[in-house]
């Protein structure tokens, strides 16, 4: 569980909060079911329309990486390469095969069953490229998902005050409503603006780190596998992935 991103919500909400109390206000002024079904349902909603299915789909799943987000083990990665690096130059690139199975990653398998094959470096470098691409496209795209909630958030907090004067304009002739519901109006506008960014935007750009410390390690898992294809000193490989290690 990410602590840090808890916290921080924490922080932001009791800010907004606190304002309201020291301003003078009521925290009951400021929650308001209605405002909170226009702003965030017209938010999903719109996005869904924007999106495919499986980018919507995929955003869904990934969302959980704001708070519990994969550590991607970079140290258990340079040991396993360099044990591998160091049998392959005793046993040649066909030991390696008894240190294939299910269990292993399929980004990782896929490297090891090409070196295994007798693919040259270059050919493996180009194929897992290949797929990290893709891969870190298609979830920045699904990431991207919660950027554009946090532009039409907004704005959709605008829609919500508006209805909400509407609904107050059709109380004109009871004075002693308006000022209620008028402020009332305006909460859509702080819903709007504050889970865009509160929210929507600092998830994407959590969502984005995430995405970037994944697409390290197997850059780093590439450089490893390629070192052994290209028969590389087990210490050169080892010296050169421990780079990757963020003390």
């Amino acid at each position: 569980m990410d602590r840090l991103t808890i916290f921080g919500l924490f922080i932001a909400v009791l800010a907004i909060f606190g304002g309201q109390v020291i301003e003078g206000g009521s925290i009951d002024a400021l929650l308001d079911w209605a405002a909170f079904i226009i702003v965030v349902g017209g938010s999903v909603g719109a996005v869904m329309v924007q999106s495919h299915a499986s980018t919507f789909g995929k955003a869904m799943k990934i969302f959980k990486w704001v708070f519990n987000p994969p550590v991607p083990p970079v140290e258990e990665g340079v040991t396993r390469i360099t044990a591998w690096s160091n049998l392959a130059r005793r046993e040649g690139l066909l030991g390696l095969e008894k240190n294939i199975d299910d269990s292993i990653d399929p980004f990782i398998l896929k490297g090891l069953n090409m070196l295994v094959d007798g693919n040259d470096a270059d050919a493996i470098r180009t194929a897992l490229f290949v797929e990290l691409d893709v891969n870190d496209k298609e979830l920045l795209k699904a990431a991207k998902v919660f950027e554009s909630m946090g532009g039409y958030s907004p704005t959709l907090g605008i829609v919500g005050a508006v209805l909400g004067l509407i609904h107050v304009m059709g109380n004109l002739s009871n004075p002693e409503l308006l000022g209620s519901g008028i402020a009332t109006a305006f909460v859509a506008t702080i819903y709007g603006v504050g889970f865009a960014n509160l929210f929507f935007i600092p998830v994407y750009h959590k969502l984005r780190a995430v995405i970037a410390q994944q697409s390290q390690y197997r850059e780093m898992i590439i450089e490893g596998i390629s070192g052994i294809a290209d028969g590389e000193n087990p210490r050169v490989i080892e010296g050169r992935l421990t780079g990757y290690i963020v003390k």
